[in-house]
């Protein structure tokens, strides 16, 4: 299994000047442990920190000097994090600062663990549950200026026509065969996520999802936030639940069957075009992990389209 990873700085390496910002925020006086987290595709901090008297906080830092994407994404992040209403099944925000050089975020530290993989059907159960509670907080959406869902994925959904345009030598033969239909696919796809007024947090995996001691369930990482369907979420982590391994029905119960079909195709032909790109700067892994998804989503088109 490949496993999304990105290659981090850690709390000493921030500036002194942003660590005692954050130590503000925090409170407590100093910083005395910090343990990074694995995982993700960010070159930036991701760590769990203990101040001098005890109080606990996640860290998230980067500069664009590490990655410029990564660094728009976390504004990104900051500002949706921010306005999510209380009650939400998401991390409590703590504070944070873009001084235009570091995004800062700065969240309650959530004791808990991610889902296991390959998935298990009780959390796979409860991760159904909990996305609908998730959309129920989310709709209509509290958040504005967003991007809608078609905006965000649209293109991307739309990439298995680079693919036609030259098709790889070590493409699926029947993929290859089904090109026309591929496209067709993800055409509905896209054209299914116009409707709706939710908030998606629109990368669900795994990785992104926390489960407290107590059995509950807290959605993380939110810099693709946007508008569309309250099915959305759902079917994008029956994806993970496929290429991981698991049953993906209770997450999508309810949701039209061509239209799991169109989503399920656009996410794969995004992740075997853009698995044959260069590496962007900081995240060596990201192109092995989408190619290992996009393999993964092949059999069960396959098996989708009666083949």
């Amino acid at each position: 299994m490949v496993v999304a990873s990105g290659v981090r700085i850690g709390w000493d390496d921030l500036p002194g000047p942003v660590r005692r910002e954050i130590e503000q925020i925090i409170g407590g006086g100093p910083v005395v442990a910090a343990e990074s987290q694995a995982g993700g595709f960010s070159p930036g901090t991701a760590d769990r920190v203990r101040t001098e008297s005890g109080r606990r906080a996640f860290v998230k830092a980067v500069t664009p000097a590490l990655n410029a994407d990564s660094a728009a994404m976390a504004r990104a992040e900051l500002r949706i994090s921010t306005a999510m209403p209380v009650g939400a099944p998401v991390p409590r925000v703590l504070g944070g600062f873009d001084d235009g050089e570091w995004v800062v975020l700065v969240l309650e530290d959530v004791a808990g663990a991610h889902p296991r993989t390959p998935w298990v059907e009780a959390e796979i159960r409860g991760a159904a549950a909990a996305l609908r509670d998730l959309a129920a907080a989310l709709t209509p959406a509290p958040i504005s200026g967003l991007p809608s869902a078609a905006d965000r994925l649209g293109p991307a959904f739309g990439e298995w026509r680079q693919v036609a345009a030259d098709p790889p030598a070590d493409l699926d033969p029947w993929a290859a065969r089904r090109l026309d239909d591929l496209c067709a696919a993800a055409d509905r796809g896209v054209a299914a996520l116009a409707a709706g007024d939710t908030v998606t947090h629109t990368d669900l995996r795994a990785d992104n999802i926390l489960i407290r001691p107590d059995g509950r369930f807290v959605f993380i990482d939110w810099p693709w936030g946007c508008t569309g369907p309250a099915w959305l979420d759902a079917t994008l982590l029956a994806i993970n639940v496929v290429v991981h391994g698991g049953d993906p029905g209770p997450l999508l119960a309810g949701v039209d069957r061509e239209i799991v079909v169109g989503v399920f195709a656009g996410a794969a032909g995004y992740f075997l075009h853009r698995a044959r790109q260069p590496a962007p700067p900081g995240l060596p892994t990201l192109r092995e992990f989408q190619r290992f998804q996009g393999d993964a989503l092949v059999p069960w088109l396959r098996e989708a389209f009666g083949d």
